[in-house]
């Protein structure tokens, strides 16, 4: 199983629409996908994806569930881990009972070949649970100048406490062409002043069709699958699909 943590500098950049569709994207190429909700201070998955389950992240911390009894079938064939607002007692456990909760995703190795960490924007302690955990990291940024800096800034934190974290930057809402010049200047900044090489995994143009699907809680590589956005995020996909076998490389 191949867990990747995605992430952005800071929230309004379509961090957690791309997270969905992606997992809707690796569906298709025949990727068994989990989505794990792991905002626990504002999550909304559920409200992307526009299911309402019975059982959540919250049961799970409680003891009352498992992370397999929580899983919920998500429009675009992936499964989903749905988060709860604020989990206080996932956001106050201290390393041992981390270390317990993160033992859990084994459980999910029989039934899923790549798990998604939607975590939240910014690199607080709970974030970086997640990022030190996952075997890739997704830094989601869009062409506003803030999210650049922020995305930069993530990415040092990241660095100092994961330094051999792989890193895959997405510019959303940008033109391939636009995608590639932002991302020259990011990776020169990165190397020059952290000595440190982050890959480029590609952008996702904006379109008029992707933000209604999201704004009526679709999928729009389900609900609008010819439209821009879709085949940028299907593009991504198939590169994402060879992060597994990077992973069994570096372990061989």
């Amino acid at each position: 199983m191949t867990t990747i943590a995605i992430t952005s500098g800071k929230g309004g950049v379509g961090k957690t629409s791309f997270s969905a569709n992606l997992a809707a994207a690796l569906a298709e190429t025949g990727a068994r996908t989990t989505v794990f909700d792991a905002d626990l201070q504002l999550a909304n998955l559920d409200i992307v994806l526009g299911v309402s389950p019975e059982f959540n992240l919250q049961h799970v911390v409680a003891g009352e569930k498992t992370l397999s009894d929580v899983l919920v079938e998500a429009p675009g064939g992936f499964k989903a881990i749905t988060g709860a607002s604020a989990v206080p007692l996932l956001m106050r456990a201290g390393p041992k009972k981390l270390a317990l909760f993160f033992e859990q995703f084994g459980a999910l190795a029989k039934t899923t070949d790549t798990l998604l960490f939607d975590c939240a924007a910014g690199l607080d302690n709970r974030v970086l649970h997640f990022l030190k955990f996952a075997d890739d990291i997704i830094l989601v940024a869009s062409p506003d100048p803030t999210s650049i800096t922020d995305a930069y800034a993530t990415a040092k934190t990241l660095f100092r406490r994961k330094p051999d974290a792989r890193v895959h930057v997405v510019f959303n809402m940008a033109s391939p062409h636009e995608g590639a010049k932002l991302f020259a200047m990011f990776e020169k900044i990165c190397w020059q002043y952290l000595k440190k090489r982050v890959g480029y995994l590609g952008s996702v143009r904006f379109d008029q069709a992707a933000a209604l699907a999201t704004r009526k809680r679709e999928l729009y590589v389900v609900a609008n699958a010819g439209c821009k956005a879709a085949q940028d995020v299907r593009a991504l996909a198939q590169s994402v699909r060879q992060f597994g076998d990077q992973t069994l490389k570096q372990s061989a």
